[in-house]
């Protein structure tokens, strides 16, 4: 008979949850929330350790090792060609590491990430999709935060509006089905409370920053030479015109209740979110170059 005693401590220690793109804008918040909540995690990165790159097959064995769950976010995007195949295989060996629960960030709208939310689903473990579309923090963590410094905003949006959802939502979901009971099998779409278009982002931001920020609409061809003027990577030009031309066609240009069934709260507001953002100082010039002068 073996005792307790005799078992060695890593086989008795607690298995840790993966966050796959754990320094990313979701991924970073899902494993700050998970630590503070006391489970035991390991970051998938290219610098983790151990390293982890989803380029590289060869790293996700060790990455996966001894897991209970695994949340999925998948770089760059579950559009870029290739995207099904990878998190097919990947969800395939988290489940044959052990992996008892898949948490999917997916995208709203999109015909590619529905296919990944299929093989996920289909891998064995336990799983909870969350899919959502535009970020609030695109404009203040991501490329959309230069232009706006820069006081304007060159964008082939349109006038489609779109339901804005906050990463800290995303992010609250994500952990509650990794850490919570009644989430298995379940399909949250998430936005947020109400309709915008990028017109109206801009603006709010702008009121809430004090500073007069334009909006110029473009052609989406237009917008695309533009960034291969500026050296802008082939792939992350390919993707972004695919998400401007094709998915904001006005296919989500309704709000859900993905935030209230999964948490029992409304999401946060647009103009909440510019508010806090903007007291921070992030879209302030003259703070943005004493910061790079440092």
């Amino acid at each position: 008979m073996i005792t307790g005693s005799q078992l060695s401590t890593k086989e008795t220690e607690p298995r840790p949850t993966l966050v796959t793109g754990g320094t990313g804008k979701v991924g970073r918040r899902v494993a700050e929330r998970l630590i503070e909540r006391g489970f035991p995690i390991r970051v998938a990165s290219r610098d983790g350790k151990p390293p982890f790159d989803w380029e590289d097959p060869e790293t996700w064995a060790g990455a996966l090792y001894r897991v209970e769950s695994v949340f999925i976010s998948y770089y760059p995007d579950l559009a870029v060609p290739g995207a099904v195949g990878a998190v097919r295989s990947f969800a395939d060996l988290a489940v044959l590491a052990g992996a008892r629960q898949l948490v999917l960030l997916s995208g709203r709208g999109e015909q590619e990430a529905q296919r990944a939310e299929e093989v996920v689903q289909r891998a064995g473990a336990d799983w909870t999709i969350v899919r959502c579309a535009w970020f609030n923090q695109n404009f203040s963590e991501n490329y959309l935060l230069e232009p706006l410094l820069d006081g304007e905003v060159v964008l082939p949006a349109g006038d489609v509006p779109e339901p804005f959802v906050d990463v800290d939502d995303i992010a609250d979901v994500a952990v509650a089905a990794l850490t919570e009971d009644g989430h298995a099998g379940e399909l949250y779409e998430l936005t947020g409370p109400s309709l915008l278009t990028f017109a109206e982002a801009v603006a709010q931001i702008g009121e809430a920053a004090g500073r007069e920020i334009r909006y110029v609409p473009v052609p989406v061809d237009e917008y695309a030479s533009a960034l291969e003027k500026e050296d802008v990577p082939a792939e992350f030009t390919s993707l972004l015109t695919y998400l401007f031309s094709e998915v904001l066609d006005g296919r989500n240009a309704h709000v859900t209740d993905g935030i209230q069934r999964a948490l029992g709260r409304k999401p946060r507001d647009f103009g909440e979110y510019a508010r806090d953002a903007a007291a921070t100082g992030v879209w302030d010039p003259a703070l943005a170059r004493r910061t790079d002068a440092a």
